[in-house]
């Protein structure tokens, strides 16, 4: 039943890459439990590196929209957490969701600002890809105790 289960917004600058791959791997591995979804401030168009790191790892992102907060806001969805992913560098760009939904910064390079030849930037792509994906793995063993959702 979709009501029983925690609604995660994964939020960073332009939806493209990080919240993106969060919001994937968070559906992936915890469907049972979690709704993922993401936006961003001022979203742009997907990363085809990030969508072809992710197609290696066996998940399709590739008919996936960029969001806009407000579009999310206009929504009216309730989320249990709101998670930004922006890094150190961008973290005071990063917008901020309101609400009471539990809110968590975690910080992963911009795949999107990464340079270097084709075959570099989507190494550097694996890597951040990599971080999500322990980092999504960890949160679900986390947040699927009844303790840490008490305020």
């Amino acid at each position: 039943m979709a009501d029983s289960k925690h609604r995660i917004l994964f939020v960073c600058i332009h939806n493209s890459a990080r919240s993106q791959m969060a919001e994937a791997f968070l559906n992936h591995f915890g469907g049972d439990n979690f709704e993922a979804e993401s936006a961003g401030l001022e979203p742009g168009k997907m990363n085809p590196i990030v969508v072809e790191a992710m197609q290696e790892v066996g998940i399709d992102i590739s008919a996936n929209k960029t969001k806009t907060v407000d579009d999310m806001l206009k929504k009216g969805t309730l989320y249990s957490a709101v998670i930004t992913v922006c890094d150190a560098a961008s973290a005071e760009a990063c917008p901020v969701f309101p609400g009471k939904a539990k809110k968590l910064g975690w910080s992963f390079p911009d795949p999107s600002a990464l340079t270097g030849s084709k075959e570099d930037i989507l190494e550097k792509t694996r890597q951040v890809r990599d971080e999500i994906e322990e980092k999504i793995k960890g949160y679900i063993n986390e947040a699927s105790t009844p303790a840490y959702w008490v305020k």
